[in-house]
Order: C-alpha cells, then structure tokens, then sequence
C-alpha cells in the first residue's frame, strides 16, 4: 500500500469517527444523563431477528429488558414483549422525562423540552443499552459517544497548544542561537529528563481540585499544553538551524529581507511536516493523559462524561469483575490510538521520502 494511501486511510477513518462523536446527539439514543435507577449495570441488549416461534423479521427488534433478582444480571429478557428497533427517530425530551418519571427514572438538569432526531430508537418503556448500563442505569453507548467529544476534543487542544509553543520557542532558538538557544535547549533537556505524565499529575494535584466541568476542562488543556511542548521545540530547531544556512535564505537577507519575513516566507514551512507528525503523536498521549487524570477524579467531573470517568467505576472490584461491558469504553481507545499513529508513521515516511 502507497503512502498516500495509508494517510487518505488513516484520515478518512479519523474523519469519520471525529464526525461521529461530534453528532453525538444525533447517534446516541439517550441522553448521557439520564437515569433509569431500575436498571442498574444492564447487559448491552441484543438485537433479534428471529421471535420466539422462529419467524423471521426484517426490522431487527429488542425484547424488553425485566428486572432480575441475579445480581451480575441486571435484567432479562421478556419474550412476551418485543420492540421493533426505528431509525430517525424525532423525540421530545419532555415526552421521554415523563415516560421516565412513571418509572421511578432520573434525568439531568441539562434536559431541553426541544424536539430533536436520533438514528435509532425504541418505544417505551423498552430501553436499549448497545454497551451495556452503568451503575446509575446511563446508556453506556450514548456516554462514550459525548465523553469521547471531552477526550478527543481535549487531546486536540492540548496538542495543538504544545505544538503553537514547541513551535515558536523552537524557531526562536534555531533561528537566533547564541544564548537564546542555551536558556530554551537547557529547558528542553529539563522537561524531557522529567517523565511527562507524572509532571502531569504533580501539576494537576497542586490546583484546585473543586472545579466546574468547563473549568475543568480548559485547566486540562492548559497544563497538558504547557508540559507538552519541549519534545516538538527541539525537533523545530533542528529543522530551523538547517535552513537558516541555505543559499536563498542568505540571499533573501542579503536584499533586506526582514527576520519575521524569512521566518515566515522560507524557513517555518519547512518544519510543516515536523509540526504535522508531532501532531499524530502528541494527540493520542494526550487523550491518554486526560482519560488518566479523569479516571483518577483529576479531570473533568461527573456528571459531565469523559472516556475517564466512564472508566472510574472499574475501581471497585465488583464492578469489573462482575460486569465485563464496562470495559468497552477502554477498549474503544485502541483504534483511535492506532490511527493516530499510523497517520503519524506514514506522514514521517513521505517527509523522508526524497522526490525523483
């Protein structure tokens, strides 16, 4: 498979599956915080087929999920009662807190009486939990779908906040050397001689831990942005010390040509692909940094989902002994991880790649 190839692949992917929790409101069925109180850790619900008396159906359906008195199941099926599944559903949330209230369900404060569409539904009073239920009864699917709009967006800010400063310290100190390089390349060598997700968490621990989700989450970006920047700064320097000695950069000088104009017009460019690979590297480290201060209740707070906090619960061990679907949103991880750095692996071997 070509390069190019590989990167359309890889992006392609990431495109979609960035659409995907960006219309998390659209994909999910529920909204992350409501609750069904009655339906505590419920297995993710099968889709059927074929009924009881094997006919065969087109549309698939759900049975109705019974409350059990097993205590890893949560519930069981109701073969008595089935409900077929129904794509662009329209739904008012009103509707869906009073079906709710008469069940003894919780919603959360964040519930609008304004009509929206889904992709897929059920009737009520049937329920269905694609991955499963957390402790507080929550679809699982429909909090990973908006967590994952926390990590992946918190992980792309934080990148591109390391990258904007390991960009322009890297420059200043391969442009100019002299003890400007000195004081920025000994700083360099301090960040990285310290490991950067212990750094994390010391820094973290040391601001307030009473936050609001929103503060939260840009205080997130902010230390994840700071600690970050050394690794992508000494990468732009060796790209800046070797252009600034080509002829035409001296020959631009030599007209007059300005500081800032050479920086801009012929010596940043050539770091692009640096900056672009870093950025296929920096970003998942970056979701992993903030699903682990959020696992740790570091991070962004419930109710508010993160891929974190969906992962806290397997801290007690009864949970993840008991219930393997909590599991999932860990497990959903792995691609987005694998993407990133096959993106970044194949953007470093076009940059190696010397045109014929």
């Amino acid at each position: 498979m070509t390069i190019r190839r590989r990167i359309y692949l890889a992006l392609g992917f990431l495109g979609a599956l960035h659409a995907s929790v960006l219309l998390a409101s659209f994909f999910a069925p529920y909204d992350p915080e409501v609750q069904d109180r009655e339906l505590p850790f419920a297995p993710p619900t099968r889709l059927h087929f074929v009924d009881e008396r094997g006919r065969f159906h087109l549309r698939p359906f759900i049975y109705a999920c019974a409350s059990s008195s097993m205590p890893v199941a949560a519930c069981v099926e109701d073969l008595t009662r089935a409900f077929p599944l129904r794509f662009f559903v329209r739904e008012s949330s009103a509707v869906e807190k009073a079906n709710l209230a008469n069940q003894g369900a919780e919603l959360g404060a964040s519930e609008s009486k304004r009509r929206h569409w889904r992709l897929f539904g059920v009737d009520q009073p049937a329920r269905i939990f694609l991955l499963g239920s957390d402790g507080l009864g929550r679809d699982q699917f429909s909090r990973l779908l908006h967590g994952g709009q926390v990590s992946l967006l918190a992980g792309m800010l934080a990148a591109g906040l390391a990258l904007g400063f390991g960009l322009v310290l890297g420059a200043v100190a391969g442009f100019y050397g002299g003890w400007v390089d000195e004081l920025i390349m000994r700083s360099v060598e301090l960040f990285l001689a310290l490991p950067w997700l212990y750094l994390l968490f010391a820094v973290r621990a040391f601001l307030p831990l009473h936050l609001s989700a929103v503060q939260s989450f840009f205080l997130l970006i902010a230390v994840m942005g700071v600690v970050g920047w050394a690794r992508p700064a000494r990468l732009v320097r060796g790209v800046v010390l070797s252009a600034r000695e080509r002829d035409y950069v001296a020959a631009a000088r030599g007209f007059g040509a300005s500081d800032v104009y050479l920086l801009r017009r012929h010596v940043l460019p050539q770091a692009f692909g640096v900056v672009m690979t870093q950025a296929g590297i920096l970003i998942p480290q970056f979701i992993l940094a903030e699903v682990a201060l959020s696992y740790l209740g570091l991070g962004v707070a419930e109710p508010v989902p993160s891929l974190g906090n969906l992962l806290a619960e397997l801290q007690q061990y009864h949970v993840m002994a008991s219930y393997w679907w909590m599991f999932l949103p860990g497990a959903a991880l792995i691609p987005v991880f694998a993407s990133y750095y096959a993106l970044a692996n194949a953007l470093q071997e076009r940059a190696g790649v010397v045109p014929t």
